[in-house]
């Protein structure tokens, strides 16, 4: 499998140079030259499949055999030894239609764990085959970075910053981060927002001379092996579901940055035959007026109750545009230059219907959120996150007479006890999260300011 850039303008790549690249060269993001398609026979083996297996399967039809299969499975198997569910992401039945895919259960009790924990394990693998320093450069709107640091802390060969915006992330996500005291890590508290951060770090992945000399690679979304891996435990939901062969199986997926809800649009072209993929997202709705009427056009930035979906710039969504273009390098580009120029992206017409055959879309208000949280703990004892309960808000108003539904719970609820405290309820924080609370701290707060951050970034590097 060869992989190309959706502006058009690179070569195609390798896995590995794909996975250290990122960000393309000419601003694109990297996507597969072609998706497989995996038969529905193929789906019926793979029920008796573990996670890992699972994992084994999906990515050979990725890597190229650039990545030796025993090695590929020390990582897969290396990844996920300290998940604290032996299923990896295990699967919550809490009502008839309702199922809960619980992704909390890595090292810092949120769903990017299940990606980053092996991308720490491949760069770790590159750096020692190719004999190469790894600068890892990522923006986070709380639980990315928390995960990125956790997978490569400590390791050898690579260094990481995280930048995140100053005072809007949950304390736990804050301290999951800046109580790291490796000095392979380092944390940048930036006085802005999320779009902030991530605006800086595409303005340096572009910047090919910085990019090249200090070695730059990707943690964030923009990579697609985090896209890939997340896919992975689409089709596991799936499968785990006795005869969802025979049912009507929808998603519903809390996203702000449109990687987890990618993720879910990659699976269902490879052929895992999902019903309705429902985006449920916050007050920052821009995926749910791009659903509805066919405009992507940022809007004001709002504070909520579920932090890591505050984001109104999606970097996804280009790899999602890419593909409703019919692939169109060319057209693609156009709609980019739109949202630089103009400040907007507009679909109508057939290409407006097919968006809203791919999607439906849900902008949870905040008391909507802590509605549901105290909803289902006093229905069914059950503790969401805020985040995991835009999920299922979007499930009530989405899911259709006998259908059934999966709804991600990406983060532990102890990760934002803030929100939990406000619907009077009282948890029982998990000791590693407890313990985070008596540990000191090591972040640079910093201005919102480019040259600022890139002398940070050079003194940290060299």
């Amino acid at each position: 499998m060869e992989y190309i850039s959706t502006r058009g303008n690179v070569e195609a790549k390798g896995f590995i140079d794909t996975v250290l690249m990122g960000l393309a060269d000419d601003g694109g993001l990297m996507v597969p030259f072609r998706i497989p398609v995996i038969s529905p026979e193929k789906l019926a083996e793979w029920r008796s499949l573990s996670f890992q297996e699972l994992f084994l399967e999906i990515f050979s039809y990725y890597t190229n055999d650039e990545i030796p299969y025993e090695d590929l499975k020390e990582m897969v198997y290396t990844s996920y030894a300290n998940f604290r569910a032996p299923e990896v992401t295990p699967l919550h039945q809490v009502n008839d239609s309702l199922y809960v895919l619980e992704l909390f259960h890595g090292p810092t009790f949120a769903f990017k764990d299940v990606a980053l924990q092996f991308m720490g394990e491949l760069y770790s693998y590159i750096s020692r085959k190719r004999g190469e320093v790894i600068h890892i450069l990522g923006a986070t709107s709380g639980d990315t970075g928390a995960a990125a640091i956790q997978g490569v802390r400590g390791k050898e060969g690579i260094k990481i910053c995280i930048l995140h915006p100053h005072g809007k992330v949950s304390k736990v996500q804050e301290l999951q981060m800046t109580t790291v005291d490796d000095s392979n890590v380092l944390n940048l508290s930036v006085e802005g927002n999320f779009d902030d951060c991530q605006k800086v770090i595409k303005e340096l992945f572009a910047d090919l001379d910085f990019k090249g000399k200090y070695h730059l690679r990707a943690i964030n979304s923009i990579n697609f092996v985090r896209i890939l891996a997340q896919t992975v435990y689409y089709f596991y939901a799936y499968l785990q579901i006795e005869d969802s062969d025979k049912k009507k199986i929808n998603i519903s997926v809390p996203s702000g940055n449109f990687g987890n809800i990618f993720s879910g649009y990659l699976a269902k072209k490879m052929g895992l035959p999902i019903h309705k993929l429902i985006i449920a997202t916050n007050e920052n709705n821009i995926l749910e007026r791009f659903v509805n009427t066919g405009e992507y056009k940022p809007g004001s930035f709002t504070s909520t109750y579920s932090p890591s979906m505050d984001i109104q710039v999606a970097s996804n969504f280009e790899r999602y545009l890419y593909y409703l273009v019919g692939e169109d390098a060319e057209k693609l580009s156009a709609h980019m230059s739109k949202l630089q120029t103009e400040g907007k992206i507009t679909i109508a017409g057939e290409a407006l219907q097919q968006v809203q055959a791919d999607f439906a879309a849900l902008g949870v208000k905040n008391q909507q959120c802590l509605d549901t949280i105290g909803k289902y703990n006093k229905e069914y004892d059950y503790l969401l996150d805020p985040h995991t309960a835009c999920g299922i808000a979007a499930y009530e108003k989405f899911n259709g007479a006998g259908e059934t539904a999966i709804t991600f719970a990406t983060a532990h609820p102890a990760k934002f006890d803030e929100a939990i405290a406000l619907v009077d309820i009282r948890q029982e924080f998990p000791e590693q999260i407890a313990a985070l609370f008596s540990l000191p701290q090591h972040q640079t707060v910093v201005k919102n300011d480019k040259d600022v951050i890139v002398r940070e970034l050079q003194a940290f590097y060299e």
